[in-house]
């Protein structure tokens, strides 16, 4: 799929790491300097980029596990979702779940972007929906 994309730094465009990777990294674009994190604190992390997706398409951002489980760093709002429709800049919503600062560096790679079809729904408004084995059981009704 071709996707037409703006990259207002000076960053390489998001790509895939490895031949079966479904996810493509990106990369914060903070050429004044870092920002820094402090624990719990959040902050929009801009990227540079612009894209322009095809109808029917969504773009899921979602957070790196290397950053989470090494760093307690991670996504709010995780995945994100970018519609179609959207041409703001990509800018990623990290937060600092650790105990210590962590700093934010340009070009460093803090998330990563799945391109995804989806679908839209035309609800059927109905007095009755079908009955199922699992009924209205959820969290957790199956056990722990």
């Amino acid at each position: 799929m071709n996707v037409r994309v703006i990259n207002r730094s000076e960053n390489k465009l998001p790509a895939y790491e490895t031949e079966a990777s479904a996810g493509m990294d990106l990369r914060a674009n903070l050429p004044e300097g870092a920002v820094t994190l402090k624990p719990l604190q959040r902050a929009l992390i801009p990227t540079g980029l612009f894209i322009e997706l095809p109808d029917g398409y969504e773009a899921q951002i979602r957070p790196r596990s290397g950053l989470a489980f090494k760093h307690g760093v991670t996504i709010l709002n995780s995945p994100g979702t970018i519609d179609a429709d959207y041409r703001g800049e990509l800018k990623i919503l990290l937060v600092n779940l650790s105990d210590a600062d962590f700093v934010v560096k340009h070009g460093e790679r803090v998330a990563q972007m799945i391109v995804a079809k989806h679908e839209c729904v035309v609800w059927n408004e109905v007095e009755v929906i079908n009955e199922t084995v699992r009924g209205a059981g959820g969290y957790g009704h199956t056990g722990v």
